[in-house]
């Protein structure tokens, strides 16, 4: 009686191929945290040399109180890169809504709740202008959202070409109230994260989200609505950048536009959305890492300042900083050692002979 042989040119089965790889626990975790705690650890010695301490009371404050702002219109930007748009209107958007609010607010208590609410629905205006453009004309959203911030920015310097209206002390609140060490905007960001985090994972919408960015004829052809989807992810952006105008409202204690829109904080979010791990192609990342690159970026404004580096060198530093970090993100996830492992896994799997039937004799 004799036994069944492979078959010629087959790969001799294995155990070690059979059984499934064995991942490192540091490739579980996303490559933005392991920066951002070596950036900690870094900044919190370089300080101490100094005699300073970054995690006192007074720097976490300093810290998340610059995230926060940023936080606010990183994560509608995180959206609209999701779906493979962006969103060049943000800063402008951030400073109408603070005019907006400030200006029907007009120091009155009474009109608080009038103000969010008109600051919120001119921002998600300007969000749907910019879907529809987009979606309906077939404007690429580069030149949509540039030219909607123009616009933004064209109106307000004639109308407001200074600081406007004012907003009462129960609102600015908003800006400086604290829980324990975390400021309040802070603390709101967080709880806007979160939610985004689960529509992104959990709801159909987070999931067509994902589906526009990585292929939107696919998307189309599998019965999802990809104009309304692109749309509601650029009125979402919008209100987020509106929020974030409302912040500054509270902080300033009036209306201001050029000090905002001037402080590129556009460029900025994109910047922290991709070095999140968003792609800029779409389909691909998620909020999670953003908010981890925005507290990167807190942490080196907060340690340029208390270093006192110039500031033009500062930028150079910060953007060379940024370049490196996406680029050696890059390299990880598109990684060609990666893709010949896969490969071979599944050549081997094809290769493995088939079981032998009737008993498994000839």
């Amino acid at each position: 009686m004799m036994t069944a042989t492979p078959e010629v040119g087959a790969a001799p089965s294995s155990p070690a191929r059979t059984s499934p790889a064995r991942r490192s626990p540091l490739r579980s975790v996303p490559l933005i945290y392991v920066a951002l705690l070596i950036l900690l650890v870094v900044a919190g010695v370089l300080l101490a040399m100094r005699g300073d301490n970054l995690f006192s009371g007074g720097s976490i404050i300093d810290i998340l109180t610059r995230s926060s702002l940023l936080g606010f219109i990183a994560i509608g930007q995180t959206l609209v890169i999701l779906c493979r748009s962006l969103d060049l209107s943000v800063g402008y958007v951030a400073a109408l809504s603070s005019l907006v609010a400030a200006v029907v607010m007009d120091g009155d208590e009474s009109r608080v709740l009038l103000g969010v609410a008109a600051a919120l629905g001119v921002s998600a205006a300007v969000g749907l202008f910019n879907g529809i453009v987009t979606t309906k004309l077939g404007v690429h959203a580069f030149i949509t959202t540039l030219g909607s911030g123009l616009i933004i920015k064209g109106f307000l310097d004639t109308r407001y070409p200074g600081p406007s209206g004012a907003v009462p002390t129960s609102f600015q609140g908003f800006g400086y109230t604290r829980i324990g060490i975390l400021p309040l905007s802070a603390v709101i960001m967080l709880v806007i994260a979160g939610v985004g985090v689960l529509m992104l994972h959990r709801t159909r919408l987070g999931h067509s989200m994902f589906a526009v960015g990585g292929n939107i004829d696919v998307a189309r052809l599998s019965g999802i609505r990809t104009d309304r989807t692109l749309v509601i992810a650029h009125v979402m952006c919008s209100t987020m950048a509106g929020l974030a105008g409302l912040l500054l409202a509270a902080r300033f204690s009036t209306g201001v536009g050029a000090q905002i829109y001037g402080a590129g904080y556009d460029l900025d979010s994109i910047a922290a959305v991709v070095l999140g791990g968003t792609l800029l192609l779409g389909g691909r990342g998620g909020i999670g890492g953003t908010i981890a690159a925005v507290l990167i970026l807190g942490v080196l404004d907060s340690l340029f300042n208390s270093l006192q580096i110039n500031p033009f060198f500062r930028d150079v530093l910060r953007g060379t900083i940024i370049i490196a970090a996406v680029a050696m993100y890059a390299r990880r996830q598109i990684d060609p050692k990666k893709a010949r492992a896969r490969f071979r896994d599944a050549t081997s799997r094809r290769a493995r002979p088939a079981p032998a039937t009737e008993g498994g004799h000839s």
